[in-house]
């Protein structure tokens, strides 16, 4: 898709202009990827102000035929040091490329060091988060890659439910890796993260990690996922109860799924990313279980699978259309078992566009 990553390198000239360099050095591949499309494990890129005639992409001899196909609308250079590479040619065009920017916040203090003396008479500038900053929205492409992501981990959890994957008698890294594989047997390339399942007690534990420990009637069992599609990710979490649940675990149940429904309900363009946590958390704290929900609200997600903006008492800034966030307030009792709902959303005008369509329902199995 030449044109797509075209438009988005003209987006980002236009940030170049605002903050003053001629050109950005990026290294960062999922920046690199953004850009051009390019999948490969090195590269670097050269985006010059002056327009794509002035713009060089480098990688090394292993994705000669891949860069080719992935990046065929830029100058191409073959050097496994790519980012020198790209310092170096820089460097022999000053006149072209005369204040330059970096990903500061990808570069560590030693590559720092060796750039400035490969980049010589050229005015290195540091210009962190700027590929970022134009990430944040999602364009139509980036949001069918992420449904498709989202799908995938959908019809691989109703799979998992119709086989009577969750059971008395499993344990949690025995669902983890069913649970994946299904996922892959539905068009993912590969889970977003390790997948988070926690039954009885460790459902208290909001990032616990499979073990063998082993599934027991009527424990909660907590399922955090999420699928990766055309390198964008889905993250969803539902829990379960495994036969007739105790009252305790309905009306825990029942609130988290109040809450998560009013932060839902708070996604929209020009909302401030502490209120739309607010709203959630104020619906569980009015219950009672403020200090049983110690994490933020969410997250954005898209390249990454926990990006800009955070959903979070202290996150700053306002939600746009187009962004894509996750919501997933949780009440953790510990010793006892705990509740997580999770969606992934885009911000609409309106109502938020719902990613992922599992059942929020108490599912009793």
């Amino acid at each position: 898709m030449p044109e797509l990553h075209a438009r988005r390198r003209a987006a980002l000239r236009t940030l170049l202009t605002r903050v003053g360099v001629d050109a950005l050095l990026l290294t960062d591949l999922l920046n690199i990827r953004y850009l051009t499309g390019f999948t490969g494990s090195n590269a670097a890129l050269l985006l010059h102000t002056g327009g794509e005639e002035r713009t060089v992409f480098c990688t090394d001899g292993r994705y000669t035929a891949q860069s080719a196909a992935e990046v065929p609308d830029l100058e191409r250079v073959l050097n496994r040091a790519s980012a020198l590479a790209l310092a170096d040619k820089a460097a022999a065009q000053v006149a072209v490329h005369g204040r330059t920017g970096f990903e500061s916040q990808h570069v560590s203090v030693e590559q720092h060091e060796t750039m400035k003396v490969r980049f010589d008479r050229v005015e290195l500038i540091r210009t962190p988060g700027l590929v970022e900053e134009l990430r944040l929205v999602k364009d139509e492409h980036e949001v069918a890659a992420l449904s498709e992501a989202c799908a995938a981990a959908d019809r691989a959890l109703a799979d998992l439910v119709a086989a009577g994957g969750l059971r008395p008698g499993r344990t949690e890294l025995e669902v983890a890796r069913d649970l994946e594989n299904r996922m892959l047997g539905h068009g993912s390339t590969g889970p977003s993260f390790d997948s988070i399942v926690a039954a009885g007690a460790n459902s208290a534990i909001p990032h616990h990690q499979p073990t063998a420990a082993v599934l027991a009637a009527g424990d909660f069992v907590k399922l955090d996922f999420g699928a990766t599609f055309d390198g964008y990710h889905s993250d969803m979490t539902r829990t379960f109860v495994l036969g007739e649940p105790a009252d305790w675990q309905r009306e825990v149940y029942a609130l988290v799924r109040r809450a998560q429904a009013a932060g839902s309900a708070a996604v929209k363009p020009g909302a401030e990313v502490a209120e739309v946590d607010s709203a959630a958390r104020r619906v569980i704290v009015a219950a009672g279980h403020g200090e049983e929900f110690a994490h933020g609200l969410g997250h954005g997600v898209g390249l990454q699978v926990h990006e800009a903006p955070s959903l979070a008492a202290a996150g700053v800034g306002t939600l746009t259309a187009g962004m894509a966030v996750t919501v997933e307030p949780g009440v953790y009792l510990a010793g006892r078992g705990g509740v997580r709902i999770e969606d992934t959303l885009v911000v609409r005008d309106g109502a938020p566009e719902l990613l992922t369509q599992s059942t929020k329902e108490l599912v009793v199995v």
